[in-house]
């Protein structure tokens, strides 16, 4: 049988080929070129003080607003953390209120769908959904709510790339989207010191045990990102979980922060300093997926725009 690609994939992966290539970090000559910035200077979206909703409003109007990410009748996929049963009370888990905005500015731009998916670590995913609010927020906005458990709902990735990870799976709606945006919420972790937006990827996955049993964990985070790129990071500081990561429950601390880039490193690297007053040199899949040129991790070389 011939192995298939469709045309949305092969215009992410040939973003990974540009990157190899020095051609620039968002694959330049991609249909999303339009929305590459500059290559050495990523800027990011900060929003402070505000209801989760209204911060998520600001952020992505600092960024041109959602319809500079998406063509009416598009497709999107929205990646929040959801993994926990928790309560949005103890920050384990992507705001709802933040997702559920997401969901509705998409709808607004036109889309004509919106999934958000995860795979969650605690079973079942009914429950975990129900209890962390996500999957009510999700459909009150309009959204489709899916879990990730069902490995019908994946496909295959090499990952030539790749140092301790060199292949794995994703999530056939991400490579088909054509929007992908990751939502995580920033928190502490017991593996590595933080988990933001390129670990929350892992949850695109089917099979995490490859990542936890590879030499060093950071590298693998950073080497599936190599091939899995979201066009778009928010990040959730609003609440953030400071102890027992990355389920808790734990010692929260409210940042009252929402955090918007399309160049993932720096979203990482600039949270990790901003809301958890850490180098993000200490974040090492940080650091390892700034050498792999996939984006920023010095902030003196992001612009930050303030937002309010």
């Amino acid at each position: 049988m011939e192995d298939k690609i469709t045309r949305k994939e092969f215009l992410r992966l040939a973003a990974g080929s540009a990157i190899a290539l020095g051609l620039g970090k968002f694959g330049l000559g991609s249909e999303l070129a339009g929305l590459a910035e500059a290559a050495s200077r990523p800027t990011l979206v900060v929003a402070r003080n505000q209801s989760p909703a209204a911060m998520v409003r600001a952020a992505i109007g600092g960024l041109g607003g959602m319809k500079r990410f998406l063509r009416p009748g598009g497709s999107v996929v929205v990646k929040p953390n959801a993994a926990w049963q928790r309560t949005p009370a103890q920050a384990a888990n992507t705001n709802p209120e933040i997702v559920a905005e997401v969901v509705r500015l998409c709808k607004q731009a036109g889309a004509r769908l919106v999934k958000v998916m995860d795979h969650p670590c605690d079973t079942p995913a009914e429950l975990t959904f129900s209890v962390n609010g996500i999957k009510k927020a999700v459909e009150s906005a309009g959204g489709i709510m899916i879990s990730g458990a069902s490995p019908s709902l994946y496909q295959p990735i090499r990952l030539p790339r790749g140092k301790a990870l060199r292949s794995s799976q994703v999530l056939k709606e991400v490579m088909e989207a054509d929007l992908f945006i990751n939502l995580p919420i920033a928190k502490v972790h017991n593996a590595v010191p933080l988990t933001l937006g390129l670990k929350n990827l892992m949850g695109v996955a089917l099979d995490r045990d490859p990542w936890h049993d590879s030499p060093d964990l950071n590298q693998a985070i950073a080497d599936y990102a190599t091939a899995v790129r979201p066009h778009l990071t928010i990040m959730d500081a609003v609440r953030v979980l400071l102890s027992n990561g990355p389920k808790g429950p734990g010692k929260t601390k409210d940042m009252n922060m929402v955090i918007a880039g399309t160049d993932p490193v720096a979203v990482d690297a600039f949270t990790a300093k901003t809301v958890f007053e850490m180098d993000p040199g200490y974040v090492k899949y940080i650091v390892f997926a700034n050498a792999a040129g996939l984006g920023e991790m010095d902030l003196g070389k992001m612009t930050v725009k303030s937002v309010s």
